[in-house]
């Protein structure tokens, strides 16, 4: 009972304590209100605002440049309008390709860059970074078509005499603008990025939106991934379309090529290194088991050279299926496993035809069968299709070492980066065993294990230890057959864990919470199967099952409460604030010794 004790049989001592953890004062909670917003969001502030002031400062800068040139007193403020959102726009297209640079976000992660620059926020940035674009080419492209074209081609001649030579001294039609150079690549421009857009949103990628075929293939992620493509050609049309630009005739006047080239080459160099690793990293199946609830895992060899930590993600690709799609998965094995293990839940089509390649092929060998894991058997690969594997990439969880405490919160599927924390946490906590063990042979002296710090032996010979001391996995999940997933991981916690340093709970949202009537009966003969056998009659566990979602109210001000002085890191498979939470649950003494952050 120790590893999922319920909440509501806590301490008393510890219940008694609950309201010096609420602060009563109102001008507190606000000030713990501010104060979390601010360590929560200070890092996406500043970036944001630092975009923000460079995107006006071009805009202004543009602005007046035009507004002093004979041009002003034909096209007027349309025109400074278009070209300053034009600065903003190069800007754009250059900053957009670096939040998709996996393999320096992931080099930069282990800098102390990560300390100011929020590399978790990389995708947001870029859809942040995508609609300022379609801000700016709609600035940029209405104002010219609908306004200085216009006031162009209707212009007095004593007015188009100041600007007669930019135009070989002929006054353009409507048509002759838009079927030149700058007319055809601008608008071509406008349509592929309004089809990569529009495609990229969530009910496109989806397939919220049902559209009859065979317009039903414009949904979907392939849709998305191959209509992303498109804006290479959108940086060839941009880089055609800055040289031949109206009223600018000295090159380096032109400057857009200098504002994507370094950014484009590097989004290049990215692919390149992509594209060259994933040819040498052809992995070999081991194992493939079919799971309750639409999940499979696939268990791999390890490429060489292949180094990842505890948290991070990979990419997959099976050419049988599609030589051009790459899709993501959280690795589940811990860096000390001499394997690869991700498990897949078949969502979408990819999924679908991974599993059926992999399964459902009658010549193979697959094990086929619940998870056991450590039982590796020799599989013989003919007749498998071949697997290629990306990455490592960093993610959030990767950093978990940083903290003191971690809070796992894993909603279904979404748990699978906390198994490999789990497994890497076990791994250390084995290795400092056997550490304790030969040191006790030797000297004669026997030392507790008091934290997961496992210890490393460096090249000088000196110890360094990790600073993690205990962790909290909270796994909610809708169906029973979830917990079949990870069974072989619970168990092992629950026997080698003896000091309770790692505490799993079982949820299931499917059933009424244990207070209810309607699931009294259930609760009883769960409670005594699990006080008679040890084994939990939902997961097949040591870890009992708790009914409905937690309180999480209850959760963080336990963990507070345990780990008073300590820095607390939540890691989730989802956004939500929890930072408010904890420091309005902390005592006034500790508000600002306790770091609390969220991810």
């Amino acid at each position: 009972m120790n590893y999922s004790r319920p909440l509501s049989t806590a301490s008393v001592g510890w219940s008694q304590n609950l309201n010096t953890f609420r602060p009563k004062n109102v001008v507190r909670r606000v000030s713990c209100t501010l104060k979390c917003l601010v360590l929560e969001n200070w890092q996406r502030g500043w970036i944001l605002l630092l975009w923000v002031m460079a995107m006006a400062g071009l805009f202004v800068w543009k602005f007046n440049q035009y507004r002093e040139m004979a041009a002003f007193q034909v096209m007027g403020y349309c025109l400074t309008t278009a070209k300053g959102a034009a600065e903003t726009l190069k800007l754009n297209m250059a900053l957009i390709l670096l939040p998709v640079c996996r393999n320096m976000l992931t080099w930069l992660r282990s800098t102390r860059a990560r300390l100011f620059i929020p590399f978790d926020d990389n995708i947001n940035f870029h859809k942040i970074i995508a609609r300022a674009i379609a801000i700016g080419v709609l600035l940029h492209a209405g104002n010219h078509m609908m306004c200085d074209f216009p006031r162009l081609i209707n212009s007095s001649p004593e007015k188009f005499a100041l600007i007669a030579s930019d135009f070989n001294n002929k006054k353009p039609t409507y048509r002759e603008l838009l079927c030149g150079v700058e007319g055809v690549t601008g608008i071509s421009m406008v349509i592929l990025m309004i089809t990569a857009f529009t495609l990229a949103t969530r009910h496109f990628r989806r397939s919220v939106v049902k559209l009859p075929a065979p317009f039903n293939r414009l949904t979907g992620f392939n849709a998305f991934w191959y209509s992303h493509h498109l804006l290479g050609l959108v940086y060839v049309l941009l880089l055609i379309h800055g040289s031949f630009m109206f009223l600018v005739h000295r090159w380096y006047q032109k400057t857009t090529w200098m504002y994507i080239s370094v950014p484009f080459f590097l989004y290049l160099a990215e692919r390149s290194l992509r594209t060259c690793r994933s040819k040498h990293d052809s992995v070999k199946i081991l194992k493939v088991s079919v799971l309750p609830g639409d999940v499979f895992s696939l268990v791999m060899s390890k490429p060489n050279g292949f180094k990842y930590k505890s948290g991070q993600y990979l990419f997959l690709q099976c050419p049988s299926i599609s030589p051009f799609e790459w899709h993501p998965f959280s690795i589940t094995s811990a860096p000390g496993d001499d394997y690869l293990s991700v498990h897949i839940r078949t969502v979408g089509d990819w999924t679908q035809e991974l599993k059926q390649v992999f399964t459902e092929d009658n010549g193979s060998a697959c094990v086929i069968g619940r998870a056991k894991f450590g039982q590796l058997g020799n599989v013989d690969q003919r007749g498998l299709p071949r697997l290629l594997v990306d990455g490592p990439y960093g993610a959030a969880a990767q950093d978990y070492r940083n903290y003191d405490v971690l809070l796992l919160v894993g909603l279904g599927i979404g748990a699978t980066p906390f198994i490999s924390i789990l497994r890497d946490l076990l791994n250390n906590t084995r290795t400092a065993e056997d550490q304790m063990d030969s040191n006790t042979e030797t000297s004669g002296s026997e030392d507790s294990l008091t934290s997961f710090a496992s210890s490393s032996i460096t090249s000088t010979g000196k110890k360094k230890s990790q600073r993690t001391k205990s962790a909290h996995f909270y796994w909610v999940t809708r169906e029973p057959g979830s917990f079949e997933w990870f069974k072989g991981v619970m168990n092992e916690v629950a026997e080698m864990d003896h000091k309770g340093q790692i505490e799993l709970h079982n949820y299931l949202t499917s059933v009424y919470e244990e207070g209810d009537a309607r699931s009294t009966l259930i609760t009883m003969v769960q409670a005594l199967n699990h006080a008679k056998h040890g084994v939990d009659i939902l997961s097949g566990t040591r870890v009992r099952t708790h009914f409905a979602r937690p309180n999480w109210k209850e959760v963080f001000t336990k963990i507070a409460s345990k780990h008073p002085f300590a820095t607390v890191e939540r890691f989730n498979h989802s956004n939500h604030n929890t930072c408010q939470t904890m420091l309005s649950l902390m005592p006034d003494h500790q508000s600002v010794g306790q770091k609390v952050g969220n991810i």
